[in-house]
């Protein structure tokens, strides 16, 4: 429960999307996560990470997707990877 009695989860401003989304990705990556992530956002949304938004994450999974696609042929690895993104895009 927050302190204003609400349950509903904080908002993710000044960077905290960004580093949610890096911690999911730590879990997939490993020490590389960051360096990804952030070379993702910043070629594909055109954005530094601190100013990413939830309405960026739909986007952001479209382009992890085919990249770790690339990298694995563990299909099911990349869409629970997706799948844990895209609950970051309702976090408002």
């Amino acid at each position: 429960m927050r302190m204003d009695g609400s349950t509903q989860a904080a908002p993710l401003t000044d960077g905290a999307l960004y580093r949610r989304i890096v911690e999911i990705t730590i879990d997939y990556l490993g020490p590389a996560a960051e360096k990804f992530i952030t070379r993702q956002i910043q070629v594909h949304l055109n954005k530094m990470p601190e100013q990413l938004e939830p309405q960026d994450v739909i986007k952001l999974t479209d382009w992890v997707k085919i990249a770790i696609a690339l990298l694995t042929e563990d299909s099911k690895m990349v869409d629970a990877y997706a799948k844990d993104l895209h609950a970051l895009a309702s976090v408002k």
